[in-house]
């Protein structure tokens, strides 16, 4: 009961300050209306994303297609909302999985302590030595290029910082007086997991997850920039720029328009995650 008082003020209080910090709410919001938009893409979007029109090819925005056409025709605009449901997708999905095996795994080190916990936090290190991007490309070239591989390798390379995270804030949580007295009535690991643990890590986790995803969403752009991620016809953000960096002198508009949405986009996820970092976590400097 002690704890569950102590989780639910720290949450009143870190939201309290979190709506002060009018950047992280403005971005909030915009991350709200970017997801809206493209979640309804297939009913709101003015053609189809596929269908190709040669007549209109390479046209620039007009009062028919607001953001222009590419090659082959296809509304910008419409690709451009398709895009960003898959990449927003993409990065959602990835990261739950980053944090799943991160948490798991974070409070599984803590928990069994000794040399076991070293040796699991030695794998992390070495891991993170490793050439992420690298791996990435290669699960999805030996794996094949569908959405579920690209889901599991981009998420499976991203949950490392967590894990460290999470498994340093479950060790100051072990040592404390109400999980202490939690073990001494007897409660199961699971119990203190799912009643102490997770209300307090609540905070942690949101402000991880907001700071995974536009990494998450910009591993995925560069793969697909590579042409080893989403394949034709879907498109993504990252994918748009590539084919509009292969023609920025002819068509410009096809670089700029997902260029600077998924700018937006990551700056947006970035103001949110640190205005969440500074309200919940007490050790911020802006209260």
């Amino acid at each position: 009961m002690m704890a569950s008082t102590v989780s639910t003020y720290q949450t009143e209080t870190g939201w309290q300050r979190f709506r002060k910090d009018r950047m992280a709410v403005w971005s909030g919001g915009f991350l709200v209306v970017v997801a809206l938009l493209c979640a309804l893409s297939p009913w709101i979007s003015p053609y189809p994303y596929m269908a190709q029109n040669l007549e209109a090819s390479a046209m620039g925005p007009s009062a028919s297609h607001w953001l222009g056409t590419d090659l082959l025709g296809r509304d910008v605009l419409s690709r451009l909302l398709q895009g960003g449901a898959i990449s927003l997708f993409v990065g959602f999905i990835a990261t739950a999985v980053a944090l799943f095996v991160g948490i798991i795994y974070g409070v599984l080190a803590a928990e069994v302590g000794g040399r076991t916990e070293d040796g699991l936090m030695r794998l992390v290190d070495i891991v993170s030595t490793l050439p992420l991007t690298l791996i990435v490309i290669l699960a999805t070239v030996l794996f094949g290029q569908n959405m579920p591989m690209i889901f599991l390798a981009v998420g499976g390379v991203s949950w490392l910082t967590m894990a460290r995270i999470i498994r340093n804030q479950t060790r100051e949580l072990k040592g404390s007086q109400f999980v202490q007295a939690a073990v001494a009535l007897g409660q199961s690991r699971l119990g203190i997991f799912r009643h102490h643990y997770l209300p307090n890590l609540a905070g942690t986790i949101a402000v991880c997850a907001t700071l995974t995803v536009p990494g998450v969403m910009l591993l995925e752009a560069f793969v697909s920039f590579l042409g080893l991620g989403v394949k034709a016809p879907m498109t993504s953000w990252g994918l748009m720029i590539k084919e509009g960096a292969d023609i920025m002198e002819e068509c410009p508009w096809l670089l700029i328009s997902p260029s600077v949405v998924f700018a937006l986009t990551l700056l947006s996820l970035n103001f949110l995650g640190d205005g969440l970092r500074d309200a919940f976590d007490p050790r911020s400097s802006k209260r």
